[in-house]
């Protein structure tokens, strides 16, 4: 196994000598194993050199769709054989078509222990007791992020998703005092509170690890956690489903991602539009690429994770994890480009939330091609409040105040949007 004990803690340089060593086993087997990987390479030897990596066409999830449907159900990047894999995982479907992910008894030993990683910078030790409020239907946030959990020492509840009265009462019952979900479902758990005649606070959950989609890095969504649950938030669970479900988390002292993989799992960054490698820099504001540098079943390489990330640090962090911190911008499919800005819903949240007479929940709908001159947003209203034209006003007015886009702005009853378990999708194609 590939892995080094307290990778998170070791600098780039000290690792280089060990990642170099996991690529030459792991370019091997992609080579000789992996057809959909031969085929995109055109004969093309993979470079000995991980720092070379540029050399090599990159892939990314529209060639996977289109290699499991003509090899199903793993397409020809399995690089294994079936029986090698003994868990069989699909992905949320959030972004297109759902994948299926096999993995083998080595490929989810890793990833429980680089996920069990950020569960642990994020704060969760043997003393806590958490229940697990994602999705276990077959999705890679079910049993996989369960296993990261456990990789901490903690004592896991495995909830999943529904029976809120039930997770009230378990909550209760057991003594749990920390709670692993996005960081949408805290308001389907207080509407279900209120209706029972009971505050948040009367949980006394103490740390809430969020994931699954973005939000967290508001840091008003922060401060309403804080002061209505009486519960620390931390960014505990950043992943692509394809590559690894979790591999960067914040810690105590900065709630920026921290990258956790770097012993098996090699990333780059690209210019989106020219595909033109960038340097991992701070300051630096590119797509992230990544490289398996220990995977039996689907390895990738150089993957389009379709993710922008900006870096903002690369020195070591106080907690003293040597990985590059950094902030996800946005998903390249949920850009928005109006008339020359690239805008992402964090964006528009980070907008929205500062203005109190909104309940923070707004949908992008998008019924028809770009270009467009203005953003139209659908925001829905605190409870208790009333649209108005004024307040319609102030939030275009705020929009391109912080922005410098304008926007087309849709007031709608508070409760218009339903609260929901897993991903919410804030863009919509009507088109």
């Amino acid at each position: 196994m590939s892995l080094i004990d307290g990778a998170e803690f070791q600098p780039a340089e000290a690792l280089l000598p060990a990642q170099q060593e996991a690529w030459a086993a792991q370019r091997a087997h992609v080579a000789e194993n992996s057809a959909f990987y031969r085929a995109l390479w055109q004969g093309a030897a993979p470079p000995a050199d991980l720092r070379d990596l540029s050399a090599l066409p990159l892939s990314d999830k529209a060639g996977l769709r289109l290699s499991q449907a003509a090899h199903p159900p793993f397409g020809d990047y399995l690089a294994a054989p079936r029986s090698a894999a003994n868990r069989l995982h699909r992905t949320s479907g959030t972004t297109g078509q759902a994948m299926n992910l096999a993995m083998s008894a080595r490929d989810s030993s890793i990833t429980g222990t680089v996920g069990g990683r950020c569960q642990s910078s994020a704060g969760l030790t043997p003393d806590h007791t958490v229940v697990h409020c994602l999705n276990y239907q077959m999705w890679m946030g079910g049993v996989t992020d369960h296993m990261t959990l456990e990789a901490t020492g903690a004592l896991v509840v495995p909830f999943g998703v529904g029976s809120t009265d039930l997770l009230i009462r378990t909550i209760q019952e057991v003594g749990i005092n920390a709670i692993s979900c996005t960081p949408s479902y805290p308001a389907v758990l207080e509407r279900v509170l209120e209706g029972m005649g009971m505050r948040p606070r009367d949980l006394r959950l103490k740390l809430g690890l969020f994931g699954g989609e973005p939000g967290l890095d508001d840091p008003a969504l922060r401060d309403r956690i804080r002061e209505t649950w009486g519960m620390e938030p931390r960014n505990a669970n950043y992943g692509v489903s394809d590559v690894f479900s979790n591999f960067a988390a914040q810690c105590e002292h900065d709630t920026r991602l921290h990258y956790m993989a770097a012993d098996v799992l090699w990333p780059e960054l690209i210019d989106p539009e020219t595909e033109e490698p960038l340097a991992i820099a701070a300051g630096v504001e590119g797509e992230l690429v990544l490289t398996h540098l220990a995977r039996d079943c689907q390895p990738l390489v150089r993957f389009r994770t379709g993710d922008i990330i900006a870096i903002d640090a690369t020195d070591p962090c106080t907690c003293g994890r040597c990985g590059f911190r950094f902030r996800v911008v946005g998903r390249s499919d949920d850009m928005v480009v109006v008339r020359g800005l690239n805008l992402f819903p964090t964006m528009v949240a980070a907008v929205l939330s500062g203005i109190g007479e909104l309940s923070g929940d707004y949908r992008i709908v998008l019924d028809a091609p770009p270009p467009y001159d203005a953003l139209p947003i659908t925001v829905e209203l605190a409870k208790g409040r009333e649209a108005s034209d004024a307040l319609r006003a102030e939030v275009e007015a705020a929009m391109k105040r912080n922005l410098g886009a304008t926007a087309r702005v849709t007031l709608v009853p508070h409760g218009t949007f339903p609260v929901t378990e897993g991903k919410t999708k804030r863009v919509l194609r009507e088109y």
